[in-house]
């Protein structure tokens, strides 16, 4: 596997206690909300991936050996705030990108994610986050080489998660008070979700793949995509990630700090470092 080119991107400030100046490996996020059949197609990409000779690491939501027992009793006990919703998924995330995700990429493995970070951007701001806070506060997370978008109107995701399985409390929002009744609350909440995920779709460049097709179909879809990343990759020739370049979130105490520099460098007719 080819290195990756240029330099480690971050979404904000990175994680600086973590050694990523050699990522040789391939980080690849698949995205889409409750239902939706992700991780039916991350187990599908998985192994095809091992029989095309990859090594292949899956990580997904909330199995952070360190967080998932605290993050699963708190789901339980339905005692979840915006603010704890938020934090405890971010430690969740930090202790996978730490102990998984980053060494599974030095040692040159793909990386599957089942979700990723705008999983929760999408919940938090569907819930009153701030989006710049939830950003910010996922500013130590890598960039994705592609993240893929199973895409889905509601309307095709109420039969599709019904004829499955019960909705529950959480995939509902029923946490948000929209009503209730338990099948109006999932309506409206995955509806603010996938919004949300359209959005982001528009702003960080997903790869959507129409998720009402067959699980065949999706697969096919989804595979060709990943064959010409890895291709690209190579062939020595890599591929950047298909988000655009996304500038770093600035905490407030550094961005004084950046003005003030700014301000001198302007009065002594210096230029900012590239």
């Amino acid at each position: 596997m080819s290195p990756r080119a240029g330099p480690t991107r971050f979404f904000g400030h990175g994680l600086p206690y973590a050694e990523t100046a050699n990522l040789q490996g391939t980080l690849i996020s698949i995205e889409g909300t409750d239902g939706v059949g992700r991780s039916t197609q991350v187990s599908l990409l998985k192994e095809w991936l091992e029989v095309q000779g990859h090594g292949v690491i899956e990580t997904g939501w909330t199995r952070s050996e360190l967080m998932s027992e605290t993050i699963g009793a708190a789901k339980a006990g339905h005692n979840l705030n915006q603010l704890t919703f938020s934090l405890l998924y971010a430690t969740d995330f930090a202790d996978r990108l730490e102990k998984i995700i980053i060494p599974a990429m030095k040692s040159g493995f793909v990386v599957l994610a089942d979700r990723y970070i705008f999983t929760a951007f999408a919940r938090s701001v569907v819930r009153g986050a701030d989006p710049a806070w939830i950003r910010n506060v996922f500013g130590f997370a890598l960039v994705p080489d592609l993240t893929l978008y199973l895409r889905v109107k509601v309307d095709t995701l109420i039969p599709r998660l019904m004829r499955n399985r019960e909705i529950d409390y959480w995939e509902a929002g029923m946490d948000m008070h929209l009503g209730t009744d338990l099948f109006d609350s999932f309506r409206m909440y995955q509806t603010r979700l996938i919004r949300q995920y359209n959005s982001m779709s528009r702003e960080f460049g997903f790869v959507a793949v129409d998720a009402s097709r067959s699980i065949d179909e999706i697969q096919t879809r989804i595979r060709r995509r990943v064959q010409s990343l890895l291709k690209a990759r190579e062939g020595g020739t890599p591929q950047q990630p298909l988000q655009p370049p996304h500038p770093p979130l600035i905490f407030h105490g550094e961005r004084k700090e950046h003005d003030r520099q700014s301000g001198t460098q302007q009065a002594t007719g210096g230029s900012h470092p590239t």
